[in-house]
């Protein structure tokens, strides 16, 4: 199943679509008169017991359909999430960041703030001309826990997205290094366009192409199986220190490609579009537009 979060009013709407085509038919889930309440805390939790409902429900609904392409996309994660990041989880990008290969898991944390959904402009901070692009499937935990073994760690996982894990690379890598800072500036990245449930997708999300274009142009290209650490070792790692929840979020890192490495170095700018694509869950495209006052 796949499930999109918008705006709605003041309020954040759920749409569901049964299937994974393109074509599917999508509707509101207060529309489909579910025995169960579900709010955007909530998808992540669901058991296939109400997926199995919500699917039957669409099937039988007499509803109006909701037409997402009118709608603006929020990113389809819980406003309670912890979004947890891994840096240099590609060989590849390790090697064009001039970075050795790490022994352990590199974590740092986003904001919510920091991430706009598909479809919405992406801001390039004024301060700064080194905005940069990053293309990573996302992992969504349906549970919590501590001391996870990665063996175990499938089962955690509710489903998969994709991120544009935009970085302001002169705030991150000149002034420290301060990942925090240069990870973090408000709508510099983005995350959809759907959530899609994981009994979708091959276990821990492994095997799927992964491919970010600007303006058309593929710049990078990769699959998930080139991951130094897969999700299960990810959320074994992170459950050392965190007790993790329903909910969290994890952007698993980036191949190589990105902007700052290349030679001129490719940093977007206003009237830029940025395109990440992981197979089998969706493209998130987002225009660069410069920050009001710049």
């Amino acid at each position: 199943m796949r499930f999109a979060f918008y705006k709605k009013a003041a309020t954040t709407g759920i749409a569901a679509a049964a299937d994974q085509q393109s074509t599917d038919t999508w509707f509101d889930i207060t529309d489909l008169e579910l025995p169960f309440a579900v709010t955007p805390t909530d998808v992540a939790t669901l058991d296939d017991a109400q997926r199995g409902t919500i699917r039957r429900a669409i099937e039988t609904t007499s509803a109006k359909p909701v037409d997402l392409t009118t709608q603006t996309l929020l990113p389809p994660i819980s406003p309670n999430a912890r979004i947890f990041c891994i840096g240099l989880n590609y060989a590849d990008h390790a090697d064009e960041s001039k970075m050795e290969k790490p022994a352990y898991p590199v974590v740092f944390l986003r904001t919510l703030e920091s991430f706009v959904g598909h479809g919405v402009p992406i801001v390039k901070p004024r301060l700064s001309d080194a905005f940069d692009y990053e293309g990573e499937m996302v992992a969504v935990l349906s549970r919590g826990g501590r001391y996870i073994d990665a063996s175990d760690a499938n089962a955690y996982i509710a489903g998969y997205s994709v991120s544009n894990e935009g970085s302001i690379r002169d705030y991150q890598l000149k002034r420290g290094p301060q990942w925090t800072m240069g990870k973090n500036f408000d709508s510099s990245g983005s995350v959809g366009p759907y959530f899609v449930t994981a009994d979708a997708l091959p276990p821990l999300g492994k095997g799927l192409a992964i491919t970010t274009r600007v303006n058309d142009e593929i710049v990078q290209q990769s699959n998930t199986a080139n991951m130094i650490f897969d999700v299960g070792q990810i959320i074994a790692y992170l459950s050392e220190a965190f007790v993790l929840k329903p909910g969290d979020v994890i952007v698993s890192g980036t191949p190589a490609g990105v902007g700052a490495a290349r030679k001129p170095p490719l940093f977007v700018k206003a009237g830029d579009t940025v395109e990440v694509e992981v197979e089998r869950i969706g493209r998130v495209i987002n225009e660069v537009v410069d920050e009001e006052g710049a």
